[in-house]
């Protein structure tokens, strides 16, 4: 048994996210396949099934871009550019397969290059709409069922109801133990910190999902148990936009005097704030949560009748959010040339605003190196803290 294997609890989170490839290598090793996915869309339930390992394809913020300029132009996302970047230098050899996405224009053109690039025995692309209407629901699970089958005849096996409804129990329940974990933050000072839960979160998505509810329920245990080691800060801050996949920044913004108490992102609540409903058709409730369920500015919402209402229809869930975690600060955090966050920067400062919420906006260049200028920025905005 491997020394990682061996830790547990927070210990195993921390060994998990520092070494992200060594449990995806052992579970090759053992026979099992694994997939790459971006992103929070493609449907999680539908690898695990089928008895693949999903595996969250992220970028390196300790690895300078090189490999990527040559494929990708400067002037987009430069998460996305570093995927490609680490996927490039054989970081991600190990897959299986891939799993794209049109959850933004970056993930779309990357998704297509990626394909054409990383020889993977299995490649799919899962188109989706950016309006989560009822035809759109019934498009998106259309696609969803591509999706199965290409799978399904990559695997050799058929999905059987039973087994995609106990996928999808699976899943619900690490999303309610990763809730559970969140509420742990709800104290004043929360009992776990936000590089601690960051730590955990990109565990679950490197591990199958029986170890992911395994190592939640050892998380929750010592937390719960341990004395509070968390200091009291000034700010109980929201962090919104997109996604923070480096402790370096979290613990900048945590020594910055900031309790990071909810991460409105993609490596935060949006995959596990709501679980899949049950439905006659499990594809049709798969096809609704992953459209209507995952908040994102990728997916349009209903027009209101005047900018206040709009504001509302798409922004509205943070509010709860705020009032629940007695949040008095939030951090939008931009990656650079993120247009889906970037673009709605104007009004998500506005709508904070209109709730007396102090916001600090920083469009960052997804790299460890040029993490350290951005310190006195939070230090200056905790100042402003009441």
């Amino acid at each position: 048994m491997s020394e990682e294997k061996k830790k547990t609890g927070l210990a195993r989170a921390h060994e998990l996210y520092s070494y992200r490839n060594r449990r995806a290598l052992e579970l090759k090793s053992e026979g099992r396949k694994t997939l790459g996915y971006f992103c929070c869309y493609p449907p999680l339930e539908i690898m695990t099934a089928l008895d693949f390992v999903p595996i969250r394809i992220l970028g390196d913020m300790d690895e300078p871009i090189t490999v990527a300029d040559g494929y990708l132009p400067t002037v987009m996302c430069i998460f996305y550019r570093s995927c490609f970047d680490v996927g490039m230098k054989g970081k991600y050899d190990y897959l299986d397969g891939f799993v794209g996405s049109h959850s933004c224009d970056g993930a779309e053109r990357t998704s297509h290059i990626w394909r054409n690039y990383m020889k993977t025995p299995c490649n799919f692309f899962l188109d989706m709409p950016h309006t989560s209407s009822p035809e759109a629901v019934r498009f998106f699970k259309d696609q969803m069922n591509y999706f199965k089958e290409t799978l399904e005849d990559f695997a050799g096996k058929k999905i059987t109801r039973d087994r995609l409804e106990e996928s999808i129990s699976l899943h619900n329940k690490q999303r309610q133990l990763v809730r559970e974990l969140f509420n742990l933050r709800k104290p004043d000072p929360p009992l776990v910190t936000g590089s601690e839960v960051l730590q955990v979160i990109i565990a679950l998505m490197v591990i199958p999902v029986e170890e992911g509810i395994n190592l939640l329920e050892e998380v929750l245990q010592e937390v719960k148990s341990r004395p509070n080691v968390t200091p009291k800060k000034p700010g109980r801050l929201l962090i919104w936009g997109s996604l923070i996949d480096h402790t370096a920044f979290t613990e900048l913004i945590e020594n910055s005097g900031f309790n990071i108490v909810v991460e409105d992102t993609a490596i935060g609540a949006r995959p596990f704030w709501h679980d899949v409903e049950s439905t006659e058709d499990p594809m049709h409730g798969l096809a609704r949560h992953y459209l209507q369920e995952v908040k994102c500015p990728r997916t349009f919402a209903k027009s209101g009748r005047d900018y206040r209402e709009d504001l509302e229809n798409r922004f509205g869930y943070l509010k709860e959010f705020a009032k629940y975690w007695n949040v008095n600060s939030v951090y939008a955090n931009i990656i650079r040339n993120c247009d889906i966050h970037g673009y709605e920067v104007p009004s998500i400062k506005d709508y904070f605003e209109s709730m007396d919420l102090p916001v600090l906006v920083i469009e960052q260049d997804y790299s460890t190196a040029a993490l350290e200028p951005l310190r006195t920025r939070f230090q200056a905005f905790a100042e402003t803290i009441q």
